[in-house]
């Protein structure tokens, strides 16, 4: 698996990556959700450069010009509840996409130890298809495994495009551990540390609850 970061070099994705981890700044949850729209669109420009395209015929009010367009729409897909803001910025530059939904969470057992349960998919046919599949925080990286796993029922992709924000050292190395060499893990910055609760540290905290509101349980 290929790992592209994007925090690596010098870009306008680092002023919106240090927002969303800024925790004054993150009181504001609408700019909190914008910083993340626009995080996906940049993500997803990169993501573009390594679509396919073709030249096409596109009649001006002064003659012809050939332009580069996408061979076809990719399906992009999201990890609820937090990877719709980080969605909704990818579909802003593929707007003509199929849409995919997957849910994933957290179930705490009594020892303080938790499960990823899946519970929830809706998806076109993958079979063939680019597959970009959004998830802001990839901490131990079990919840996007059992997401590309559980899309596996809907057809084979011909490549599955992985896009995050944040992700721990830990997560990244369980996904590449897990995931095929037809896979490309796209993200924007990598942490060194899990804390005892399976948060990145430093992180940004729980990107869902900063987006929409604190969840009971």
């Amino acid at each position: 698996m290929e790992v592209i970061n994007l925090s690596e070099q010098n870009s306008i994705f680092n002023t919106y990556l240090s927002e969303i981890r800024d925790e004054q700044i993150q009181k504001d949850p609408m700019r909190f959700r914008e910083n993340i729209r626009r995080m996906g669109m940049l993500l997803g420009y990169e993501v573009s450069r390594r679509m396919e395209f073709i030249n096409r015929s596109v009649v001006t009010p002064l003659g012809v010009a050939e332009v580069p367009g996408l061979v076809e729409q990719p399906v992009v897909a999201s990890i609820l509840r937090a990877g719709v803001p980080l969605h909704l910025g990818v579909l802003d530059l593929f707007d003509r996409a199929d849409n995919a939904f997957i849910s994933a969470y957290r179930k705490t057992n009594p020892d303080h130890s938790f499960d990823i349960e899946v519970e929830y998919l809706a998806s076109p046919s993958l079979e063939n298809r680019t597959l970009l599949l959004c998830d802001p925080m990839l901490a131990t990286g079990r919840s996007m495994v059992l997401c590309y796993d559980a899309m596996k029922d809907r057809g084979t992709p011909k490549h599955t495009h992985l896009i995050s924000l944040i992700g721990s050292e830990e997560g990244v190395e369980h996904v590449r551990e897990e995931i095929g060499e037809d896979v490309t893990l796209w993200i924007g910055a990598i942490d060194e540390e899990l804390n005892a609760k399976s948060y990145i540290v430093p992180g940004l905290g729980d990107a869902g609850d900063l987006a929409f509101g604190q969840k009971e349980g």
